[in-house]
């Protein structure tokens, strides 16, 4: 059964919240650890000053995503764009 949550803050701990919806909610400032997020939906989101460490991104798919200053292990992700796109040019 869905339920309605109010606003304010709550602890989940050991829960189930698997096929929940979120919509127009915020979840600034938020911790997740040691959370499965395996086959979730991400759309129109902002991730803007996020961290994420120690995840496994297998076979994570991005797309129409704004990746400027973003980077991985300190690489910024638009650089590895061009040298990906220079070097499919030259080949």
């Amino acid at each position: 059964m869905k339920m309605p949550l109010e606003t304010g803050q709550y602890i989940a701990r050991n829960a189930d919240l698997s096929d929940t919806e979120f919509h127009n909610v915020k979840l600034s400032g938020v911790t997740f650890n040691d959370v499965n997020l395996k086959g979730a939906t991400f759309e129109n989101v902002s991730l803007t000053g996020a961290k994420i460490t120690n995840a496994s991104l297998s076979n994570v798919t991005i797309t129409a995503a704004n990746l400027a200053g973003m980077t991985i292990d300190g690489v910024l992700v638009t650089d590895l764009q061009r040298a990906c796109r220079t070097s499919s040019r030259e080949g």
